[in-house]
């Protein structure tokens, strides 16, 4: 389940820039991995001190550095300070409720990012932030926690497959963020499959059980759109602005990735739609099933009526009634009662009102 009402700011009256261990920092050391590469060359290491990442900064060749971790707040004070980072971007590194967007500095680009993970064993989406700063041969990323989708651009690095060690930190920062695009198809599929289920429930038998799974799966739609929908102004930005750090070839690529933006986006819609439409069909099912009830208690109560006159009548306790002293006066009016009311179950029938 997503939480919509986000992470809890500690920062609030704080000077601008001020760093704050966010309150989902895992207390253990930050995990950095240090990958240096060109076309002729590659290296990766992880590395215990920050320090030693720090002659990277003047190498030709593209540097990705990945921290696991934001509970050292000491640490990224030292790598903004060797690196030049702005205090307002690191400030946001640990707003780890930020939504996704791209600030631009005079000599990074600073990318927002939520990283969605489908938990097939709890069937549920594990959302997590991802912030890059990618600069003119260097690109840091930074997570929350281990475990990310980024293992297939480890592996084109470390083989030389595709164009990645020919293209500079630019078309890294590229790579990464699709990663990311691509593996949010994933969640719009699983969902798909959950909601075809939960409709042929819907349709056997409504259950206020039903109508919770739905509430909440609309809560998640929800959470999963406001993930997703501002990326396309992410890259629509990084597409259309003019930046230096973004080569013209690279563009083409932030396209096709624009173009994947937009398809989760129909998907998730559509998802959203569907349990919307599911929702009405509840509505629909319950206000027809009471329809139903009401429609035979209203027949059963007006078969009643003129028995319960007749019954009235003969049980006032008149001593001159004509009837009572007549022998076969209590099987008459059995049979007038039974008369009328199959009189009017015929009718009924007729009427296709049972």
């Amino acid at each position: 389940m997503f939480k919509l009402s986000g992470r809890k700011i500690h920062n609030a009256g704080l000077p601008p820039g001020t760093l704050v261990r966010p309150e989902s920092a895992v207390a253990m050391p930050a995990k950095i991995t240090l990958i240096n590469y060109d076309r002729q060359q590659y290296a990766e290491k992880e590395i215990s001190r920050i320090e030693d990442c720090f002659q990277c900064k003047d190498s030709p060749a593209v540097s990705w550095i990945n921290i696991d971790g934001l509970n050292d707040i000491g640490m990224i004070e030292k790598l903004g300070t060797h690196f030049g980072i702005h205090p307002l971007m690191l400030e946001d590194v640990l707003n780890t409720a930020q939504r996704p967007k791209i600030d631009e500095y005079e000599d990074y680009l600073f990318i927002v990012l939520k990283m969605l993970k489908y938990d097939e064993e709890n069937e549920s989406v594990d959302s997590e932030q991802v912030s890059l700063i990618t600069g003119k041969n260097i690109v840091i990323s930074f997570q929350e926690r281990s475990g990310d989708v980024f293992n297939p651009i480890r592996d084109r690095i470390r083989k030389g497959k595709g164009r990645i060690r020919e293209g500079g930190a630019d078309y890294l920062a590229y790579a990464l963020i699709d990663a990311i695009v691509d593996n949010y198809f994933i969640i719009p599929e699983k969902y798909g499959e959950i909601i075809e289920n939960m409709e042929d429930n819907l349709i056997r038998e409504p259950t206020p059980e039903i109508f919770q799974s739905l509430h909440n799966l609309k809560r998640e739609m929800i959470f999963l759109r406001k993930a997703v929908w501002p990326l396309r102004e992410v890259i629509s930005t990084m597409i259309r602005g003019e930046s230096k750090l973004i080569h013209k070839t690279t563009v083409l690529y932030l396209r096709d990735v624009y173009d994947h933006t937009i398809q989760v986006m129909d998907s998730v819609e559509s998802s959203r739609d569907l349990l919307s439409g599911m929702v009405d069909m509840y509505m629909s099912s319950m206000s027809n099933r009471m329809n139903e009830v009401m429609k035979v208690l209203t027949v059963i109560a007006t078969i009643f009526i003129p028995l319960t006159f007749i019954v009235g009548i003969y049980g006032m306790n008149f001593n001159y009634m004509p009837e009572l002293g007549w022998k076969w006066a209590y099987f008459a009016v059995w049979g007038v009662m039974i008369f009328l009311a199959g009189s009017m179950v015929i009718y009924f029938k007729k009427r296709k009102w049972l």
